[in-house]
């Protein structure tokens, strides 16, 4: 289990998988990759039949081997099905599961000489991987991964475009409101500054005019009365 927490832990980002989540069974598998549909979420458990590949390592005689051999069966079909019953979840998980087999020696032992063990996890869709060959798989994964964050990505890249798209057109509209309130001051500042000068032009007519001319040219214009000869 250690083992792949660090294979995982290398391979892929921290939010795209978890470990030991629980199932909506109870079950709680060593790591569980957050795939987007399809596949859909995949398990991976970690599965070491120790006891029955050091028997068969151990063993000298036909005899021993055999019977090594038929322990290593039994332990690996043990494994295929407990996984395949309690990790492979319609609706829930991806159609299939991974069994991670932490050393390449085992690995290597059933695919040399238990082809049968290999093909049987086939068909229950529990694939075996071992260390090497679940690296790759990860790789295949996180490549998955990015692809749909990627369209994801484009998705909201789109969504942002069309709001900008809306806010560029308030903005002309604004600018346009704007532009005709502008040109109406502009018109009605026009307009101040012709009465100002106006309003200038009489006050210098006024401020120049010569009230004591106007005085004096009244008095001349006076005619004194004649007195009647005779009278006196």
């Amino acid at each position: 289990e250690i083992q792949l927490r660090d294979i995982v832990s290398k391979a892929l980002p921290s939010d795209s998988y978890s470990l030991q989540a629980t199932l909506s069974n109870g079950k709680r598998p060593d790591c569980l990759i957050h795939l987007p549909n399809p596949p859909g979420p995949i398990v991976i458990d970690s599965k070491f039949p120790l006891e029955a590949y050091e028997a068969l390592r151990r063993a000298k005689t036909e005899a021993g081997t055999r019977a090594a051999a038929q322990q290593m069966k039994v332990a690996v079909r043990v494994h295929l099905n407990a996984i395949a019953d309690k990790y492979i979840l319609e609706g829930e998980t991806a159609e299939g599961a991974l069994m991670f087999l932490p050393s390449e020696a085992v690995y290597a032992e059933l695919h040399a000489n238990f082809p049968e063990l290999v093909r049987e996890g086939f068909e229950k869709r529990v694939w075996i991987v071992s260390p090497t060959t679940c690296m790759a798989t990860l790789n295949t994964m996180r490549a998955i991964l990015k692809d749909a964050r990627m369209r994801e990505q484009a998705g909201a890249i789109r969504k942002e475009l069309g709001n900008l798209n809306k806010d560029v057109e308030r903005l002309a509209m604004r600018v346009g409101n704007l532009d005709r309130h502008f040109s109406q001051a502009r018109r009605d500042v026009e307009e101040i500054k012709v009465s100002s000068e106006k309003a200038a032009k009489r006050a210098g007519r006024l401020h120049n005019f010569d009230f004591e001319e106007l005085a004096e040219a009244k008095t001349e214009a006076i005619v004194p009365l004649r007195t009647p000869e005779g009278n006196g």
